[in-house]
């Protein structure tokens, strides 16, 4: 069953539409297939899986971790829809500060692959929102970090006025003074 891949204004940001198989029972699908995805140049071993359960209107974001445990991303949702987010946040990058943003939903079954040097986050456009998303690297909170989801500097455009946040995301700072050691090739600062 293979997959498309399309690459997103920000070409490293790749969204991935799997094929299923249907018919009267319902469908099958495969949601990832390493050999697929390294031929399509996402070459990640994805170590964890994470469940995020959001009601209407929760926005969760913006999140990264720091390297050494630098996190890609692949986000499936299973249930409702989200409009999901990643920021480049690599100094020197030509895309730095530049987002991109896409609807993903259980009914188009389409995945977002996020690599690391990115800053993620999405909100729950559905009454509910499952959303199960792979990481390259296991949960380290002591590189746990964050940029402030209505940044001025980044204007996302979210599909949402008044948000439902976390206190700790109300806190983040702006990306211009958030804790952030990515650079564009790969180098750390």
């Amino acid at each position: 069953m293979p997959f498309r891949f399309s690459r997103l204004e920000i070409p490293e940001v790749i969204l991935v539409q799997p094929q299923a198989l249907e018919d009267q029972r319902g469908f099958l699908l495969e949601t990832y297939k390493r050999s697929e995805f390294a031929a399509a140049g996402i070459p990640d071993v994805f170590v964890q899986d994470n469940y995020s359960h959001s009601s209407r209107g929760v926005l969760r974001g913006l999140h990264y971790q720091k390297p050494p445990k630098a996190q890609g991303k692949l986000v499936t949702v299973f249930r409702g829809t989200i409009f999901d987010v990643a920021v480049d946040i690599r100094r020197g990058s030509p895309t730095y500060r530049r987002w991109v943003g896409v609807t993903l939903s259980s009914g188009d079954r389409r995945m977002l692959y996020i690599p690391a040097g990115f800053a993620h986050g999405f909100c729950a456009i559905s009454d509910e929102a499952d959303v199960i998303y792979k990481v390259t690297e296991e949960y380290a909170p002591e590189l746990d970090r964050g940029i402030l989801w209505n940044d001025p500097e980044l204007g996302i455009a979210w599909p949402l006025h008044r948000p439902i946040i976390s206190p700790r995301d109300a806190q983040l700072a702006p990306l211009e003074r958030a804790d952030n050691s990515f650079v564009y090739g790969g180098s750390r600062a």
